[in-house]
């Protein structure tokens, strides 16, 4: 039996289609015939109708036809289904045969072609024998054929044609060769599927019609074959539905049949195949759980259904072909858009095939161990006269036998012994390795890395065993990480273990040397004397000898490893092994510990490096050595003690580089920072400790950082996590879990020992020169030298305030834009213990808001550590926030004459320009002088002269200003005319002479000007005697260019009499003036309202005696006379 006997037959796992053989094409000749196959086979996309197509001759010899029964009553099967029957009818036995023949209808010689039509016709009946094979005959054109009846000719030649081939209409065609050749094509594929399907009908019927001929005692092997046959027929026919359910009634009738010995792999067999045929259409129809539970059940159905226990295996491999199947089927469902999930997917089936393939294994190498001198039968047993058996699943020395009994049990006998001796040449490394693969891709796919790394341990180990150490070790290597970072240790020394018998059989020295510090490490669940030859094995190594050999390897692979070994040894090569432990636990931990998260440069820099070894037994290493981010530094901390590798194990109470196992070993190291590199970070890079020496092999064990392997994070995380007291140690000793790992310091500068004091009066005023007094004073016990200064705005604030903020060490000037916020070293000199001195920092501020000031003061000290002179630079900073607030608030208004508020104001008439400055500052401020610097378009009434000099005003203490200002007319101006600047020149109070003055300049408000046609203003005293005339003048000034019809009134007041026209009409000129005079009597005196003065004008009713009331006044005061005085009080004393 060939190894691959368990593989599904090919036309099994095939789609089946209709197959049609085409006759008459000359494919390799004829180009029109050419094309023609071309269209039928090339680009057949799902839409078209499932044909399987072949050319052959118009004389092939098809398949004879085997006479029909008349009865089965003396018929006894010798089996269930024969091996050529699927390939029969997929690709030998045709539902039709297409006769291809080149004639037109127009054809000058028309009787000699049809004649020889219907000779090929024939030769294709007689070549079928009596099967019920459709014919069908296409005729090739060269022209477009006319629609149909409107060819006479053709109808006619048609006819004559199907009679004399004796053909029915249906099954005649024409096929124009023309450019729409692919659609005809397909118009005759669809015609050729109508064809294929009638004769797929008649079979089934045909294989139905024999069931009346069957009884269930003799026949059973009958019922499975004709039900399986009928449901093979369907699924030709593409009558899935009913394929299915007659492949689930030959499956029903497989497992009715009486079992035995001698038939058992042929039901299995035969089951196999249904269940397959029944798993694929239920995905195909889109139920993978039907086809699931069908092989659920198939499965609980056949594991019990073993057969001879000599040949076990075979039972073993059939299972393992069922789950590989299913698995195959499951993936390719998927591919067509199935789901699977995580706890449903195909690597399960592939995992489960391996499973059966591995047990395949050990059954063959427990039944298959054949003494050497037992040779391979001979005649073969399992060879038959064809080259393959009858039937699927039979024996080949007894095939069709199916009497329970065996006639010749000496020849059963060689044939099993024939089949155990196949079974030994099969490798089945290789193939429990491909459904681990297939199940791996499957699991990573959904996924699911336990099991991926679960299975690709299996697929390492199985590796082993197929001595490819090579990829083993690459499997199980890439495995070990999931199982150290989740901390499986006991699966991980399984693995280590084999993992060390790969680098030992291929002498692969670094990886050996790694996996044995592994191995004896905490880690490791081996016992102490598996540890102890481990570790005695990895000194030999050291000490360049070959080690022991591992347990239970193979003794040709150990033979071969031995030469191996002394290969390495007597070739010269790099002895020095640097193994990185961050991705392994060696049987040594580190750790890394600085005293301090920092330390001042004239302090020296200590740190201590723990080590803790795990080994069985005290273990002497060569060298210490750290090393920094710094490689200045690496020089002062390195340990090393000479030793010979054969010591490595000796004198284990000596020496400084001994480490007990279950003792934390601490080594202090310190050394002197350099000055430069204040401020910076000194970090730990790496820790090396050397086992062994270069004389003969020495391995460098390199932790990262601070020191810890792949389980120091999970290790810390449960020790924070437990409350279990630890145990009281010796006040030498400390508890490895209780120490932190910190594997950087800060190197920062000396401590400063001066004083730096502030003195200023805040607030500061926006624009002022604020002066800031900085005070230094050396604490010093010894001279300090180049002292400097930085002061100024802090950096990293808002961009804004840099811009606005200035600061200057000349105070008797401005500062503008060019001066910078921050003066950087400023220097002061030398300083003196006990001697200080004092500098002024000018600071300007442009806007009002908090501001941070830094004032950082560095000077140099030579100082002395560890009998070493270094000079340090030291530096103190202090800052101060600083409160920046406008001086004063100045409010501007616009008033009239009679100093009421305006909103606007009237072209040519003069109005008032009122300010008020009020005080804001905390400090007096002292006002130098003022300014009205006004736009063009406004001008002076009279000289503008300042009115508050030299004023000092107090906090809340406010000085006014009063300027009479006119508009000439300026037209429509939007948003209204400017006023102009109003200038303030100040100072502090306080301020020292020399301190410039500070120039705040306000924009004052733009004002809406509007134009009036008459200005009325009236010359009046300021006040009248009782019964004295008071003489008032009223002044009318047209201001348009019309002539101004004006109606004039008086109103009379009962407070005053009054001379003068009461009621008058008149014309006033453009640009003239009109005057009216009227004599005013007071009769009361007090503050009495005068007669109302109404105007109308003519031409501008809009002109309100309202309007005309801001311009003249309506009362006045009245005095009484000197002499009604007196008389007034003469009477008050009466």
């Amino acid at each position: 039996m060939s190894p691959t006997q368990w593989d599904f037959p090919v036309e099994l796992c095939c789609r089946p289609m209709a197959f049609v053989t085409l006759t008459g094409l000359d494919v390799v000749y004829n180009a029109v015939h050419r094309a023609v196959w071309d269209a039928f086979c090339a680009n057949r996309r799902a839409d078209r109708v499932p044909i399987s197509f072949k050319v052959l001759p118009g004389d092939h010899e098809y398949p004879k036809c085997r006479p029909k029964r008349t009865s089965y009553e003396w018929y006894i099967p010798k089996g269930i289904l024969k091996t050529g029957w699927m390939n029969k009818h997929l690709n030998l036995v045709p539902a039709l045969v297409v006769v291809f023949y080149e004639l037109d209808w127009d054809e000058p010689q028309w009787k000699e072609k049809q004649s020889e039509c219907a000779t090929r016709v024939e030769i294709v009946r007689q070549s079928l024998q009596g099967r019920n094979t459709k014919v069908a005959v296409v005729l090739i054109q060269k022209k477009t054929p006319l629609p149909p009846g409107e060819d006479v000719i053709a109808s006619e030649r048609a006819a004559a044609l199907c009679n004399a081939c004796e053909l029915s209409g249906k099954s005649l065609f024409v096929l124009p060769h023309t450019d729409h050749l692919v659609g005809y094509i397909i118009r005759l594929e669809n015609a050729f599927y109508e064809h294929a399907q009638t004769y797929y009908y008649t079979e089934i019927r045909r294989v139905k019609s024999h069931k009346e001929f069957l009884n269930k005692t003799t026949h059973q092997l009958l019922f499975v074959r004709h039900q399986f046959k009928i449901a093979f027929f369907s699924e030709l026919k593409q009558d899935t539905q009913n394929a299915l359910k007659n492949y689930r009634t030959a499956y029903n009738l497989v497992h009715e049949l009486r079992a035995h010995e001698t038939n058992i792999l042929e039901i299995k067999t035969m089951a196999g195949f249904v269940n397959y045929k029944i798993c694929r259409l239920c995905f195909q129809h889109n139920t993978p759980l039907d086809a699931i539970a069908q092989f659920r059940k198939h499965i609980d159905l056949c594991k019990k259904k073993i057969g001879s226990a000599e040949l076990s295996f075979e039972h073993a491999a059939w299972m393992s072909k069922q789950f590989q199947a299913f698995g195959d089927l499951f993936d390719e469902a998927i591919k067509l858009g199935l789901t699977a999930i995580q706890t449903q997917n195909p690597g399960f089936y592939y995992q489960q095939a391996a499973y059966y393939a591995q047990e395949r294994k050990q059954l063959a190498k427990t039944l298959c161990n054949h003494e050497a001198s037992i040779t391979y039968p001979n005649p073969d047993p399992l060879e038959t006269q064809t080259g393959a058996l009858d039937f699927y699943g039979q024996r080949s020395w007894r095939q069709g036998v199916l009497s329970f009994d065996l006639s010749d049990p000496e020849k059963e006998k060689v044939g099993i012994l024939a089949i155990q001796l196949k079974e030994r040449s099969v490798v089945h490394s290789e193939i429990i390795i491909t459904l681990l693969s297939n199940a791996v891709a499957q699991f990573k796919k959904y996924k699911c890395p336990r099991m991926k790394s679960h299975l690709m341990v299996q697929m390492g180990e199985e590796y082993y065993y197929a001595k490819d150490y090579t990829k083993a070790l690459k499997l199980l290597d890439y495995v070990m990480c999931d199982y150290r970072s989740e901390g499986w240790w006991t699966l991980l020394t399984s693995i280590l273990t084999t993992a060390l018998k790969c680098s030992y059989l291929m002498a692969q020295l670094k990886d050996y040397i790694t996996y044995s510090l592994e191995l004896l490490g905490r880690a490791s669940t081996l016992k102490d004397d598996q540890k102890s030859r481990i570790e005695k094995n990895l000194i030999n190594v050291l000490m360049n000898e070959s080690p022991d050999p591992e347990p239970d390897c193979d003794i040709l692979a150990v033979k071969t490893a031995q030469k191996l070994w002394a290969d390495r040894i007597s070739l010269a090569g790099s002895n020095v092994f640097t193994i990185g432990v961050q991705d392994f636990v060696p049987f040594v931990q580190c750790k890394a510990k600085f005293h301090a998260p920092s330390f001042h440069v004239d302090v020296p820099v200590q740190f201590d490096i723990y080590l803790k070894a795990d080994c069985p037994h005290p273990m002497r290493f060569s060298k210490l050595c750290v090393s920094f981010n710094n490689q200045d530094y690496n020089q002062f901390c390195v340990i090393e003690e000479a030793s010979k590798a054969s010591e490595v194990l000796e004198n284990l109470t000596q020496g400084k580089m001994c480490l007990v196992p279950g003792r934390t070993r601490k080594f202090l190291f310190k050394f002197v920072a350099k000055t430069e590199d204040v401020g910076k970070k000194i970090e730990i890079t790496s820790v090396d400790l050397v086992l062994g020496n270069e004389a003969g092999r020495c391995v460098v064990l390199n932790w990262q950082g601070g020191g810890g392997d792949a389980a120091s994070a999970q290790e810390a995380l449960q020790a924070s996590r437990s409350f279990r007291r630890r145990p009281k140690l010796p006040a030498s000793e400390v508890h490895w879990d209780s120490i932190s790992t910190q594997a950087s310091t800060m190197i920062i500068s000396r401590v400063p020992n001066i004083s730096v004091h502030l003195r200023h009066d805040p607030p500061a005023l926006t624009n002022e020169m604020y002066c800031l007094v900085v005070t230094v004073k050396s604490n010093e016990k010894t001279p300090v030298r180049d002292v400097k200064l930085t002061a100024g705005l802090k950096p990293g604030q808002d961009a804004n305030l840099t811009q606005k903020t200035h600061v200057t060490l000349r105070g008797t000037e401005l500062c503008d834009e060019s001066y910078p916020a921050l003066l950087t070293d400023i220097p002061l000199g030398d300083l003196h213990p006990g001697q200080q001195l004092e500098k002024t920092i000018y600071v300007r501020c442009g806007t009002v808001g908090s501001r941070m000031f830094l004032v950082y003061v560095s000077y140099l000290i030579n100082t002395t550590i560890e009998d070493k002179e270094i000079v340090c630079k030291c530096h103190k900073d202090e800052t101060v926030t600083i409160e920046t607030v406008f001086p004063f608030d100045v409010a501007v208004k616009f008033v009239s004459t009679k100093f009421e508020h305006l909103e606007r104001v009237y072209a040519d008439i003069p109005f008032l320009l009122m300010t008020d400055l009020l005080s804001a500052s905390p400090w007096a401020l002292t006002i130098i002088s003022s300014e009205l610097q006004l736009a063009p378009s406004m001008t002076p009434v009279d000289q503008l002269e300042s009115q508050v000099d030299k004023v000092v005003l107090q906090t809340g203490e406010s000085a006014s200003e009063c300027f009479c200002l006119r508009c000439p007319s300026v037209g429509n101006v939007e948003g209204g005319v400017a006023t102009g600047h109003y200038v303030i020149s100040w100072k502090r109070t306080s301020a020292m002479e020399d301190i410039p003055v500070i120039s705040t300049v306000i924009t004052l408000p733009h004002v809406i000007v509007e134009n009036i046609p008459l200005h009325v203003n009236a010359d009046l005293p300021s006040f009248g005697r009782v019964r004295e005339s008071l003489p008032v003048r009223y002044h009318l000034q047209n201001k348009t260019n019309l002539v101004q019809d004006v109606e004039i009134s008086v109103e009379p007041s009962d407070a005053f009499m009054f001379s003068g026209l009461k009621q008058i009409r008149l014309r006033i000129l453009p640009g003239t003036e009109q005057e009216m005079l009227y004599n005013f009597y007071p009769l009361m005196a007090g503050y009495q309202q005068l007669p109302s003065l109404n105007i109308n004008l003519l031409r501008f009713p809009h002109f309100t005696n309202q309007l005309l009331r801001r311009f003249i006044p309506t009362s006045i005061f009245v005095k009484d006379r000197p002499g009604d005085l007196m008389d007034a009080n003469q009477s008050l004393f009466l």
